[in-house]
């Protein structure tokens, strides 16, 4: 431990951590629950790290999803997570142990709407949900709920297209609905979808397009964000309506922040283009309307959107608000090399990276909580932050992670730097702090939490919960507020 040489945390700062259901909760053949887009992705073995994520972003053809949407030889890690639906009390218990105060987790909309498109929900479900945040509230630990995070029902593919087809809108706002009745009275901070703006990366998990479904591939994947930006302001809508002035309706963005390779003026220039289409998506659900940068880039790629007057009338009067981010590494753009695209970008050679090539740069999250701030005036949540590394569980069943420790430190100081310079960051949520299936590549390996769960990659162990050295770590970076890091 050492001070934090930024220990401006207010005092009812949350701390805390986050997760998904897709990931996490496991029993994919209970309660009723239908299959979504997270449970239909293999562990494909025998790769590298860098070809799994390759993988991640490619997504999957039609003809791919329907097979293993019919598949039981194969393993699909994310069906069976941690077993968190029947281990939440468990694993709360060690979150509450070491201080936390707030946890992020999403409810699985295929848990709820099995099909997406079903007539009433799931009440099994939805008691099952209730029950977790009952004994999350108990704890004192403040729910963030994600309303999607990488759950949308396979059949939504199979049926409707995934999220470019209009009709899903309405069907989601009704699971958010359902959601609102039933927990608003508990939850106060809702993000609508988690990191709206993945869709060029995560195009399956994020809008369930399968990657041969459409003619014109970006234009499906923009209409579909579009399409989700009119949920999320029909939900604030809703929520509005319901004169609960606790509930708040949130954003969430992954950041994908570049800096110039190099002082040459283009390379500034596609910089700060590239940092600007990251920025449009907040821009629309902030400022209530589309910034002229993404229209003009919309019809540089001939690309045409279904956007009517009265969806634009919708968004502009239900505003999001907070924001909520996820930061993990930051890259870099050359304009010899590099063009306007999203993701389209390099490494940086003065940086450390991961076993998973993901560049450790603590001043970035400074750079972006500092960015957004500016930008929106919104309070911000850290909604995912962490260092997924491979662990060792020695024999004496302790786990020595230093390096994840040492990763956070720094990162948790310069979040207190940007509250220092005035950013209204409420919340910081640690990614996976009980260990779960990666998100990116499938694995069990890629590790993140302060709890270890001896799960390997292929579903082998004995799913027992293991103590890190950084569990211990964090703990007193909580009760000290961020002072000692």
């Amino acid at each position: 431990m050492r001070k934090n040489n930024f220990p401006y945390f207010p005092e009812n700062f949350l701390w805390g951590g986050a997760q998904a259901a897709s990931q996490a909760d496991g029993a994919f053949r209970e309660d009723g629950k239908g299959l979504n887009s997270s449970d239909v992705q293999p562990y494909l073995q025998g790769l590298s790290n860098e070809e799994l994520q390759a993988a991640e972003s490619d997504g999957m053809t039609l003809k791919e999803v329907k097979k293993n949407s019919q598949d039981t030889e194969n393993y699909f890690p994310k069906r069976y997570g941690i077993d968190f639906y029947h281990t939440y009390k468990e694993d709360l218990q060690l979150l509450a142990d070491a201080g936390f105060t707030t946890f992020r987790t999403s409810l699985d909309w295929s848990r709820i709407f099995p099909n997406g498109d079903d007539e009433k929900p799931n009440e099994k479900a939805l008691r099952h949900y209730s029950d977790m945040i009952d004994c999350m509230v108990q704890l004192g630990i403040e729910p963030i709920i994600t309303m999607n995070h990488y759950e949308t029902p396979v059949n939504i593919t199979l049926k409707y297209g995934g999220w470019p087809n209009k009709e899903v809108i309405p069907l989601f706002v009704k699971f958010g609905k359902v959601l609102l009745d039933w927990f608003g009275d508990r939850v106060k901070y809702w993000i609508v979808v988690n990191q709206i703006n993945m869709v060029q990366l995560e195009p399956w998990l994020s809008v369930g397009v399968a990657s041969d479904q459409y003619a014109n591939q970006e234009q499906a994947l923009y209409q579909a964000m579009h399409n989700q930006i009119v949920a999320a302001a029909e939900i604030k809508n809703y929520a509005r309506s319901l004169n609960n002035p606790n509930i708040h309706i949130g954003t969430m963005v992954a950041d994908g922040t570049v800096y110039p390779a190099s002082s040459k003026p283009d390379d500034v220039i596609l910089a700060m283009q590239q940092n600007r289409m990251q920025y449009f998506v907040t821009d629309v659900q902030f400022r209530g309307k589309y910034p002229q940068f993404a229209l003009n880039y919309f019809k540089s790629r001939e690309i045409e959107l279904d956007i009517t007057q009265n969806e634009l009338k919708l968004i502009n009067e239900n505003r999001m608000d907070f924001l909520g981010i996820s930061y993990y590494y930051s890259r870099i753009v050359d304009s010899t090399k590099n063009k306007m695209q999203p993701a389209d970008n390099l490494q940086n050679p003065n940086l450390k990276q991961s076993n998973w090539g993901w560049a450790i740069d603590p001043q970035g999250l400074y750079n972006t909580l500092s960015q957004y701030y500016d930008r929106y005036q919104k309070p911000i949540i850290i909604a995912e932050n962490g260092l997924g590394a491979y662990d060792k569980l020695e024999d004496d069943k302790k786990i020595h992670d230093s390096y994840r420790s040492d990763y956070l430190s720094m990162h948790i100081e310069q979040v207190g730097r940007a509250i220092h310079d005035g950013a209204e960051v409420i919340a910081y949520c640690a990614w996976g702090p009980i260990d779960i299936v990666s998100c990116s590549s499938q694995q069990m390996s890629k590790r993140y939490g302060f709890v270890y769960v001896d799960i390997d990659d292929n579903g082998k162990g004995s799913k027992k919960r293991y103590l890190k050295d950084s569990y211990f770590w964090y703990k007193q970076v909580i009760s000290s507020n961020g002072k000692y890091i």
